[in-house]
């Protein structure tokens, strides 16, 4: 229900990428992308080095094989392999406009974490995280009554109101 694609945001940022090192002489980032489709890179003109500034993106591609999914980038401005190096462990992010768009009953973290849940028109708290699972997601729910865990199932979440800023879920007997 929940995508973690581009899982952390700030106002006006969403990440979707970590540089992982230099690659070659030129000053290309090896960058391990933190999207579920890689190939949103594509389409990038620029991009936000965290810890640094706006970039132009020059090119990108795609590892074919080896480690499969990662990411290299050309960008203007970093021309040797030592100017590369200086960017080890940044995030790489897009403003939020440039977010890919997901499927109907699918958000980002961002959109959901801070929501205000009720169950049958009874407030439970504010979502404050979501846990990967494996199976599902799981978002943990603070309020008055403490802690709740609401698994992130379409039997369990019945409603969710990204603009109102409010989730309605159903909880199985025995989980509040």
């Amino acid at each position: 229900m929940s995508d973690k694609s581009e899982p952390e945001t700030t106002e006006t940022t969403v990440l979707i990428g970590q540089v992982l090192k230099p690659r070659g002489l030129k000053g290309e980032l090896k960058v391990y992308p933190l999207t579920d489709d890689p190939r949103r890179f594509l389409a990038l003109g620029e991009v936000t080095l965290r810890g640094g500034g706006t970039e132009e993106v020059l090119s990108v591609r795609q590892a074919v094989a080896g480690d499969g999914k990662m990411v290299y980038l050309t960008l203007a401005g970093i021309g040797s392999q030592e100017a590369a190096a200086k960017y080890r462990g940044f995030e790489v992010r897009v403003p939020r406009a440039q977010a890919a768009p997901l499927a109907p009953g699918r958000w980002y973290y961002y959109e959901l974490e801070g929501m205000d849940v009720f169950d049958g028109g009874v407030w439970l708290g504010k979502l404050e995280r979501i846990l990967e699972t494996g199976a599902n997601d799981v978002y943990i729910v603070r309020g008055g009554a403490g802690e709740i865990c609401v698994p992130a199932l379409k039997t369990v979440v019945r409603r969710v109101d990204v603009p109102g800023r409010r989730m309605d879920v159903d909880l199985p007997p025995g989980l509040r």
